[in-house]
């Protein structure tokens, strides 16, 4: 009698054991992205020749033509070498926005390791409790009352181009590798508004009425145009302020507003840490350049998961009630994953 209680007992904590692990593995989702049906590919244009614009309707950021005719060093050549101006919009990364740490929805949902001191997050308040980041050492975190939410943004280097054999000649094609570049999950930055001050110390600049005030120009000039105002840096249009460069939002209203976001907040973010870098200005013509004030325009998104939307891409700040509609849903549509086009302004020799 004695034994078989014991052995009751075993079954009882392996059958709750099981449905634990179970219940973990069900908060990842995801698929991995098709490069041919899920990338907007009509978003590469315009592109430039020079002076000469190939277009298919796409809205550009305003900037300037390349010239017809450059010049660049490349070693171990001691001269400059003459090529042919070109821009063009490149899908170059995937920003992952996940509640679950470690999570990753573009590699099918797996889970890349034990959540480890990596807090967890959440995307919605509404008649929950508790506080917004759990403390470092455990599972998941509560959310307060207060609509405020946390996520976590995964930033990987996705080469489409290269692997549809698409790339340019020297001066243009950049030979990346897929690479899981930056885990919020390892900096121990992005769960800190405190600790993350060191890298935006000019925050408190625009942490008044007046500064959040001038981002009403930046959302509808973002509406309007599809692209913000470079100078007014701090502003993600519709979105809100990009400080402070970490992962806790408030007033959250819904999850595609608020991973977008974070989406530019994580540019931002790795462009002060000098891991981003300007590759569109004239002066980046030959190289690319540091670039520790993020120049928003270089940037638009269009979302992977968990809908795709593949006839447009949009600039930071750009509202998503024309786009958004039945992109976001229980279970598997709450975590997201962005396509990133950054604008290309190269020299191809």
């Amino acid at each position: 009698m004695w034994k078989k209680l014991q052995l009751n007992r075993r079954l009882f904590f392996l059958t709750l054991l099981s449905i634990s692990l179970e219940s973990n593995a069900q908060l990842c989702n995801g698929r991995f992205p098709n490069p041919i049906t899920d990338v907007c590919w009509t978003c590469m244009f315009p592109i430039k020749i020079g002076s000469i614009s190939i277009s298919t309707g796409q809205r550009d950021n305003g900037d300037s033509s390349p010239p017809l005719i450059c010049s660049c060093y490349r070693p171990p050549i001691p001269v400059k070498i003459p090529g042919v101006g070109v821009s063009y919009w490149e899908p170059a990364r995937v920003a992952e926005v996940v509640r679950e740490p470690m999570c990753s929805p573009t590699l099918g949902g797996v889970n890349l390791g034990g959540s480890g001191d990596s807090s967890a997050g959440s995307n919605s308040g509404s008649g929950s409790s508790g506080k917004l980041i759990a403390p470092r050492g455990t599972n998941r975190a509560g959310v307060n009352e207060e609509n405020d939410a946390f996520y976590h943004v995964h930033w990987i280097q996705f080469p489409v181009l290269n692997w549809l054999g698409m790339v340019m000649g020297s001066g243009c094609g950049k030979g990346e590798t897929f690479d899981m570049a930056y885990m919020s999950e390892l900096d121990p930055l992005w769960d800190s508004d405190e600790a993350s001050f060191v890298l935006n110390p000019d925050a408190v600049l625009f942490a008044n009425p007046v500064a959040q005030l001038a981002c009403v120009p930046d959302s509808l000039k973002a509406l309007t145009t599809n692209f913000g105002i470079d100078s007014l840096f701090w502003c993600s249009g519709s979105h809100g302020s990009v400080f402070p460069l970490t992962g806790n939002t408030s007033g959250h209203l819904g999850g595609l507003e608020t991973t977008l976001a974070l989406a530019h907040r994580m540019v931002f973010k790795l462009h002060r840490e000098g891991l981003g870098m300007d590759t569109s200005t004239p002066a980046a013509i030959c190289y690319n350049l540091p670039q520790p004030v993020l120049r928003k325009n270089q940037y638009k998104e269009h979302i992977l998961y968990p809908i795709p939307l593949t006839s447009k891409a949009f600039g930071f700040g750009v509202s998503t009630g024309l786009w958004g509609a039945g992109r976001e849903f229980p279970y598997k549509g709450e975590d997201f994953t962005y396509m990133i086009w950054r604008k290309v302004r190269c020299c191809e020799l």
